[in-house]
C-alpha cells in the first residue's frame, strides 16, 4: 500500500472517534472566537452542529457564514505533540428551517447519538442547526505528511510539498 492510499485509508476513518469538532467563525469586525460544538455527519461530510441562538460563535455565523472546522487527535494518543494528527474544513454554513423534514432527520440523528439531552434541546427556541458544506480541507498526519483534501466528494487527498506551503 501506497503512502497515499495509507493516508486515504486514515482519511476517510478519521472523524469516526469524534463526538464533538472544533469551530472558528469571525465576527462583524473580524475577531476570531474559537469553540466547539457536538455533530452529526452526512456520507457528503455535511457537517450539522445543534447550538444555541445565543452562543457567540452562532451570532458569528448569521454574520459571516464562513467557519472553519477542526478534528484534532487526543494530546495523550499523540507520539509527538508537535505533529498531531488533524483535519480541517473550510466551510460555508446555512441554517436549517426548524421542524423542516432534514431539520427533524438531523435531531433524530442527533438524539440516537447523544441521547435524552437532544429532547431537552429540541423543547428550547433558541437552539438552530447548521449545515456546515465543507468546500476544501487538510489533513496532517505528521512531520511532512500533510494533504490537500477537494473533489465534489472531499475524496482526493493531494500531498502537499514545500513547493506548494
Amino acid at each position: 500500500m501506497s503512502q497515499l492510499e495509507k493516508a486515504q485509508a486514515e482519511y476517510e476513518g478519521f472523524t469516526q472517534d469524534f463526538e464533538s469538532v472544533i469551530i472558528s467563525t469571525v465576527n462583524e469586525q473580524g475577531i476570531p472566537n474559537g469553540s466547539y460544538t457536538p455533530f452529526v455527519m452526512d456520507d457528503a461530510k455535511n457537517i450539522y452542529i445543534y447550538v444555541s441562538g445565543l452562543s457567540t460563535h452562532t451570532q458569528n455565523i448569521y454574520t459571516n457564514p464562513h467557519v472553519c472546522v477542526l478534528f484534532i487527535e487526543d494530546e495523550t494518543k499523540t507520539n509527538q505533540i508537535f505533529a498531531r494528527r488533524r483535519l480541517s474544513f473550510d466551510c460555508t454554513a446555512t441554517l436549517i428551517e426548524r421542524e423542516s423534514d432534514i431539520w427533524n432527520q438531523v435531531v433524530d440523528q442527533f438524539q440516537q447519538r447523544f441521547g435524552e439531552i437532544i429532547e431537552v434541546l429540541r423543547g428550547l427556541a433558541d437552539f438552530r442547526i447548521f449545515r456546515l458544506t465543507p468546500t476544501q480541507g487538510r489533513f496532517v498526519i505528521g512531520f511532512g505528511a500533510a494533504y490537500h483534501i477537494s473533489g465534489d466528494r472531499l475524496n482526493q487527498l493531494t500531498q502537499i510539498t514545500s513547493d506548494k506551503a
